[in-house]
């Protein structure tokens, strides 16, 4: 049997089928359901969902291809003037592999031959594929960003290709996905999910705001056709993006205790007990309603079904590489950008430091994943969420696992590049402010993204400073002296605005552990032959009245902080700090009484030290206003 584009057209068919056989006879998604279009793995001679009509083929690399056909049949698979063969085994997998081919914008058809039957992919490129992963801000469709409308007008980049992969089936997925329109409760209606799509107005709103202008970017400035995979899910974890195997082999304390916590929900779990008090809770709903005289509708039943529990939880350890990167082991793809962290801030210090035991092990699995050990890979640190920090409300905020989190994506690209990987990137995103933990300010995030893949694996800018472009400024050393923190810079800083200059957001403390602001200067050489301070923009003093004998720093140290220093390209200097406390101990001193469980100790403890930290303030702005008076 041949047909052209056997996969679309299997699609529609299956849709219909499907539709009839759920009761739906238009075919039409219900609300609620998830509705599938071609499942993971179809009978007969097929391939697996990551490669369709549309998609982008990565250059420059061997391209692995793999499917599904009867045991012992020969597969055989033609493009671009390169063939492959392979043999389906007993299971009825089969894998070819294609020579690295060069970027090509003209389409060109795939054709997969079996004994019978043959599939045909139509309008294929070959250029550069990029995976975007992360949680919600990464998802975070283009249509809901600032400026979004204007950048859905203007989408129009028949070179550039876009793939949504769904959020699939945990630990029970195969080495495919779905095709399907997929129900979120968040949004209260359907996306479209597992196609690769050509880009344009019409097919953009729903995409990764920052994944598309990044890609966009990329297309402009390279002229090559782009190939973007969004596999990022709202409201998920660092660990959960993580194989289940790399976890356990974490040595780290807290990663350890997590992984156990997990272990201990999914054995005590019990469906059976699960279900009798949802219908429980059901008769006790229905009881009260009836009292009320607001009666449950007449076709209303009490619950029926067994629930998975713990098990199919998206943050049980390793489920979301299992649903969502597991499918795509073996892709050939340029590299990837990651934009996560929000869900990893409930957890305080423990969290943050499994954080940093967990991340770098990601990364390496991700890169290992894609059959490429130094796979470009950006870090975009966490975002803004809550009131802003000001000069008034300066030290409450610093009570926050936030900075904690960003501090440990930072140590985690230090780490990788300090090490001598020169793939490895990393952008700030807190200077993109927003009280909303979805922050739409998404265009300027994915230009950094872009700055970095550019100057980084493109070399797209001219001239000695090209890396400038997007590489953060960073703190050398640091050393006390006189009265204050004098701090050495990689290079020359400046502010963000056109204010009058000041650099914000530091704050410095003494042996007690107690930060407040501090004012930020640069240091100085002497004086020129106009008797003006010849001052060093790489190098800073930092002093506070509240603060006699500083020995430590933070820099932006709040979940929406105050922050403004740049490089000379504008280019963030990101959180960071010299001390090692434990976000329970940003006023140091305080206890939780005897008695209360951890949860109960947990809150105590905040709401108590944000009390004494929020007093904190209050008497540096008595002193400040009395400093003022005697002036």
């Amino acid at each position: 049997m041949q047909a052209t584009n056997t996969l679309a057209t299997l699609s529609a068919v299956l849709a219909a089928a499907l539709g009839s056989i759920g009761g739906h006879a238009s075919g039409e998604p219900v609300r609620g359901e998830d509705f599938v279009r071609a499942p993971a793995i179809g009978g007969g001679l097929c391939v697996s969902n990551a490669f369709q009509s549309n998609m982008v083929i990565q250059r420059d690399k061997p391209v692995p291809i793999w499917g599904w056909a009867s045991p012992g049949e020969t597969v055989t698979i033609t493009f671009a003037g390169a063939t492959a063969e392979a043999k389906a085994e007993d299971g009825r997998a089969w894998r070819a592999e294609l020579p690295a081919l060069p970027a090509n914008g003209q389409p060109q058809a795939l054709t997969i031959q079996g004994a019978s039957e043959k599939l045909v992919l139509d309008n294929i490129l070959i250029g550069d594929i990029w995976v975007l992963g992360g949680q919600s801000n990464m998802e975070f469709d283009l249509a809901k960003v600032d400026d979004g409308a204007l950048e859905i007008a203007s989408a129009n980049f028949p070179q550039i290709r876009l793939l949504t992969v769904p959020k699939g089936k945990g630990f029970d997925s195969v080495a495919s996905f779905e095709r399907l329109e997929e129900w979120s409760d968040w949004s209260g209606r359907h996306f479209t999910k597992g196609d690769w799509l050509v880009c344009s107005p019409e097919t953009v709103p729903e995409f990764s705001a920052i994944g598309y202008v990044f890609g966009r970017r990329l297309a402009m400035a390279t002229g090559a056709p782009i190939g973007l995979i969004d596999a990022s899910v709202g409201g998920t974890t660092v660990e959960t993006w993580t194989p289940e195997g790399a976890l356990k082999k974490i040595e780290g304390e807290e990663t350890r205790a997590l992984l156990g916590e997990w272990a201990e929900k999914i054995a005590a779990f019990d469906p059976e007990e699960d279900l009798a008090n949802r219908i429980a809770g059901y008769e006790r709903n229905k009881e009260n309603r009836e009292k009320r005289g607001d009666p449950l509708p007449a076709d209303s039943q009490p619950p029926s079904d067994l629930r998975p529990g713990p098990a199919a939880d998206r943050n049980r350890p390793g489920y979301c590489y299992a649903s969502m990167i597991r499918p795509l082991e073996g892709f050939s793809v340029r590299g990837a950008i990651f934009h996560q962290g929000f869900n990893n801030c409930f957890s305080g210090s423990a969290g943050a430091k499994m954080y940093r035991q967990v991340f770098p092990e990601m990364i390496t699995a991700w890169r290992a994943a894609f059959r490429d050990e130094s796979m470009p890979f950006l870090i975009i640190s966490l975002c803004t969420a809550g009131d802003p920090q000001t000069p008034e409300n300066f030290a409450a905020p610093m009570y926050d696992a936030g900075p904690f989190v960003r501090e440990a994506q930072h140590q985690t690209y230090r780490a990788f590049r300090d090490g001598g990987d020169q793939n490895i990137g990393f952008a700030s995103s807190y200077d993109l402010r927003k009280s909303w933990y979805h922050p739409q300010i998404k265009v300027p995030a994915g230009e950094r993204a872009a700055k970095w893949a550019l100057a980084t694996q493109y070399r797209a800018f001219p001239g000695r400073d090209a890396e400038h472009y997007w590489l953060p400024p960073s703190i050398v050393s640091a050393g006390a002296a006189d009265g204050a923190l004098h701090l050495k810079m990689s290079g020359e800083i400046k502010t963000a605005d056109d204010s009058d200059g000041t650099l914000l957001g530091f704050a410095v403390a003494g042996a007690d552990g107690r930060f407040f602001p501090a004012r930020a200067e640069y240091a100085s050489d002497g004086v020129d032959n106009r008797n003006r301070p010849k001052l060093r923009k790489d190098a800073l003093v930092l002093r506070s009245p509240m603060v006699p004998e500083p020995i430590d720093y933070r820099y932006a140290w709040a979940r929406n902080p105050m922050g403004n220093v740049v490089n000379r390209y504008g280019v963030p200097l990101p959180t960071q700090r010299s001390d090692s406390r434990p976000l329970e101990q940003s006023f140091p001193g305080i206890e939780p009484p005897d008695g209360m469980d951890a949860q109960q100790a947990k809150r105590w403890l905040g709401n108590e030290s944000r009390k004494a930290l929020k007093d904190l303030d209050k008497q540096r702005r008595i002193a400040e206003a009395k400093a003022l008076l005697a002036e």
